[in-house]
C-alpha cells in the first residue's frame, strides 16, 4: 500500500487563552483603500475563484453584499461569474493587471508554489490590508504525535523546488504560509490549514466516491471499521468562514476541519445510505488484507489506516477555528448535497469516478476477501 503520508500530502487539518490571543485583528492601511467599519462592504480580490472552493466564496461574499473582482488565468469555468470584474493574467510573472487597483481583502486559494505566493504577496501588500491564504493541513511535519497550529511543518531540502508532487506539496504549502507573512506582514495575514474538503463541486472525488458508489448499490468494500475516525469539512462551511474572517478583519493560522472524533467511516456509510435509499452491502476490509492486496491511498480516500506513523492524521484540533466562528453542518447535509449535485454531471464526467475503486479492482477484492474466508 503506498504510505499514508502522500494521501495526506493532497488533503487537499488550542484552544482557552491560546486560541484568544490568535484572534488578532489586522491593522487598518487607509493608503490600501482599507475600510475601518466592520458592517461596510467590503472590496475583495480573489486569485483564482472559478475553481472548487473560490466559487463558494465568491457566492459567499457576494450573497454578503460585498464587491468581488477575481484574478486567473481564464481557463477553468470563466463563464461562471460574466458579471464581476476579472483581470486575466498567470501568476507566474502575470501579475502586473493587479498593479494601481485597491482591494480590501485579498483570498489566495491558488498559491501552491512559494514564490508565485511571495510575489502576488509583496505586488499586494500595499493594495489591501487584509491576506487570507488556504494552506493545508498537510503543511504540518509529523502525523504520529496531536497537532494543532503550532505544530512542526514540513521541510523540504531544497526550498527552490516548484514542481507540486505528492512529497513536495505539503511542505510547499508551508513555505507558502511563510512568504504569505514574509512579504504581506504577519499582523495582516490569515492562513486556513483544510483537511479534505468535501461537497458539491469537488473535482477530485474523494469524498464523493463513498455517497456515489453506494447509490449504484450491491456488495460495497469499506475499509477498516466503522469506528475508524476522519476528518472533513464541508466546501461551504469553508466558504462561510473566510468571509467572517474577512469580514472581522481576523489573523493567524486555523486549522478547518471537523471536530476530532466527531465523525467516522461508519457515519460516512449511513449518510450515504441515508441519501441514496440503495440496497448496498457493506463488506469491511481490514488493513492487513488491504495492504497485502496493495490497495492505494486513491483507492482509498479520506480513511487513515491505523498505522503509528499516521495516529493523529484524523485527530487535528480545529479548536481555534470554533473559537474563531468555524461552523461546521450535519455531515449528512453535506452527502445529500453531492448526490444531488453529481445528479446534474454530464454523462462525460460521472463516467468514472476520480478517486476510489474501479468497478474490476473492487470486484477482484471482493472475490479474494470471500477465498479468504471460505
Amino acid at each position: 500500500m503506498d504510505k499514508q503520508r502522500r494521501r495526506l500530502m493532497q488533503v487537499g487539518l488550542l484552544g482557552g487563552a491560546a486560541a484568544a490571543s490568535s484572534m488578532l485583528t489586522a491593522k487598518a492601511h487607509h493608503d490600501a483603500g482599507h475600510v475601518d467599519d466592520k458592517n461596510a462592504a467590503l472590496r475583495i480580490l480573489v486569485l483564482g475563484g472559478t475553481g472548487f472552493i473560490g466559487p463558494h466564496m465568491v457566492s459567499e461574499a457576494l450573497r454578503r453584499g460585498h464587491t468581488v473582482e477575481l484574478f486567473n488565468r481564464g481557463r477553468t469555468n470563466n463563464d461562471l461569474f460574466p458579471d464581476l470584474t476579472t483581470y486575466a493574467g498567470d501568476r507566474d510573472g502575470g501579475l502586473t493587471v493587479l498593479q494601481g487597483h485597491r482591494w480590501d481583502v485579498v483570498i489566495d486559494n491558488s498559491g501552491y508554489v512559494p514564490r508565485h505566493v511571495a510575489d502576488s504577496a509583496r505586488l499586494l501588500a500595499s493594495a489591501a490590508s487584509h491576506y487570507i491564504y488556504i494552506s493545508s493541513i498537510s503543511a504540518y511535519a509529523d502525523f504520529s504525535a496531536p497537532m494543532d497550529e503550532d505544530a512542526p511543518l514540513a521541510t523540504i531540502e531544497d526550498e527552490t523546488v516548484e514542481e507540486v508532487t505528492n512529497d513536495s506539496y505539503g511542505p510547499l504549502k508551508a513555505l507558502c504560509e511563510k512568504r504569505a507573512r514574509a512579504e504581506f506582514g504577519a499582523d495582516r495575514v490569515a492562513v486556513f490549514r483544510p483537511t479534505y474538503i468535501c461537497g458539491p463541486g469537488d473535482r477530485t472525488d474523494r469524498y464523493s466516491y463513498w455517497p456515489v458508489r453506494t447509490m449504484q448499490g450491491g456488495e460495497m468494500l469499506w475499509p477498516g471499521t466503522p469506528a475508524d475516525e476522519i476528518q472533513m469539512i464541508d466546501v461551504r462551511d469553508l466558504a462561510n468562514f473566510t468571509i467572517d474572517v474577512a469580514e472581522q478583519k481576523t489573523v493567524g493560522t486555523y486549522n478547518t476541519v471537523t471536530p476530532p472524533g466527531s465523525f467516522t467511516m461508519g457515519e460516512l456509510l449511513s449518510d450515504s445510505l441515508a441519501v441514496t435509499a440503495a440496497d448496498t452491502r457493506p463488506v469491511w476490509m481490514d488493513y492487513k488484507f488491504l495492504s497485502a492486496h496493495d490497495a492505494s491511498d486513491r483507492e482509498l480516500p479520506i480513511w487513515v489506516a491505523p498505522t503509528p506513523d499516521v495516529a493523529f492524521a484524523a485527530k487535528v484540533s480545529g479548536a481555534r477555528a470554533y473559537a474563531a466562528g468555524l461552523k461546521n453542518r450535519p455531515s449528512r447535509e453535506t452527502a445529500r448535497d453531492t448526490i444531488s449535485w453529481w445528479k446534474t454531471l454530464p454523462a462525460d464526467r460521472t463516467a468514472t469516478l476520480r478517486a476510489g475503486f474501479s468497478a474490476e479492482r473492487e470486484a477482484e477484492l471482493l472475490a479474494a476477501w470471500k477465498a479468504q474466508k471460505s
